[in-house]
């Protein structure tokens, strides 16, 4: 009776000391949380400007991460979403005179899940599964041929895009750039990211880890794997779209760049930077690369982009886990799934010796 007790007991610390390093990626969450929302009262209004921006890249991030990180489709056409989203709310916004943020940002999003919908309907769904090849060099096709229609495009603005984009507003009052946008984007990143931390926490986001881990095993489950795909892929299109929507009314303008194969794979680097299948990695690799340009740019103006390309490569060299993966576990970080782990209930004696 005393060994089963004192497993039990053994049981219940090894339980808590696991649930205390599972506690990594929460306070991070909560770090970032308080760091942000205090942002704008420590920062000039032009790093406050700036960190907008890396806050709307951040959700852009998080697109991408949800469908390789969690889902296993490498796409490389999160940037197609978002500057196609970018350039309709422009479009609205220019020719139609709609500013409205209940106007501009639902288009921005219904952009961005259409577009990506259909792309996803043809490269994810078919008779035989789709390789990983296929669908990276499928939607980088599209990010290409994007962006070379938005440059040789009269009424998209050509090279130069569509600048001076009238300000997002509501009612009477306008979202100009400055704390008020920064909070505006920085809550809507938080819904974000809520909302994906629900997915993949979800019996659904179980369903996509196994068809990321072996898809042929999920589908003889009864699982339709590419319709879960199409979903996700959906989802996160819809994401990069609503991102997208914020950028173009906080830059002012729009620019074929938005759509092309830089962006694209600009928009990898951060996941692998920070860590993908993690949610908070690519946001870290957003802060981590947005902020590292922007000192080198000031300090070494010619060879920044050098000096960047070398921080990356070593770190992808040295950390395939990215940058969160020097402080959360591996344990941690592939995550788990069901109910918690509950330890045996200990029975009194008077009851075992009743039962004898």
């Amino acid at each position: 009776m005393l060994t089963d007790h004192t497993a039990a007991a053994s049981s219940n610390s090894s339980g808590s000391l696991r649930n205390r390093r599972r506690q990594v990626i929460p306070r991070l969450e909560i770090v970032l949380l308080v760091v942000f929302a205090a942002a704008p009262i420590m920062l000039a209004d032009y790093l406050t400007v700036f960190v907008t921006r890396v806050l709307i890249l951040a959700m852009l991030a998080l697109s991408f991460d949800l469908v390789w990180g969690y889902s296993g489709i490498l796409s490389f056409g999160q940037a197609l979403f978002f500057g196609a989203a970018g350039y309709g709310v422009a479009l609205l916004a220019r020719d139609l005179e709609i500013t409205s943020i209940f106007v501009v940002l639902p288009a921005a999003l219904a952009i961005g899940l259409i577009l990506s919908f259909v792309i996803g309907a043809f490269v994810l769904l078919g008779r035989h599964p789709p390789t990983t090849i296929f669908v990276a060099l499928g939607t980088l096709t599209g990010s290409y041929v994007a962006d070379r229609l938005a440059r040789d495009w009269y009424y998209l603005g050509g090279q130069n895009g569509i600048p001076s984009i009238p300000p997002m507003t509501a009612g009477g009052y306008v979202f100009a750039e400055g704390p008020v946008y920064y909070y505006l984007a920085f809550t809507v990143l938080a819904i974000v990211y809520l909302v994906c931390r629900f997915v993949v926490r979800s019996q659904f986001g179980l369903a996509l880890a196994g068809v990321r881990e072996h898809e042929a095993r999920i589908a003889f489950f009864g699982y339709e794997a590419p319709q879960l795909k199409l979903i996700v892929f959906s989802l996160a299109g819809a994401i990069a779209g609503f991102a997208g929507g914020l950028y173009a009314f906080h830059e002012g303008f729009v620019w074929p760049n938005m759509l092309g194969t830089v962006l694209s794979t600009q928009i990898v680097l951060y996941a692998l930077l920070g860590g993908v299948g993690t949610l908070i990695g690519p946001v870290i690799g957003v802060i981590a690369i947005e902020f590292a340009g922007f000192w080198l740019a000031d300090s070494f103006p010619k060879i920044w982009p050098i000096i960047l390309g070398l921080l990356l490569l070593v770190v992808t060299l040295f950390w395939p886990n990215g940058l969160i993966g020097l402080v959360v576990s591996e344990q941690e970080r592939v995550g788990s799934f069901g109910r918690p782990f509950l330890p045996p209930r200990r029975v009194a004696a008077g009851a075992d010796d009743a039962a004898a």
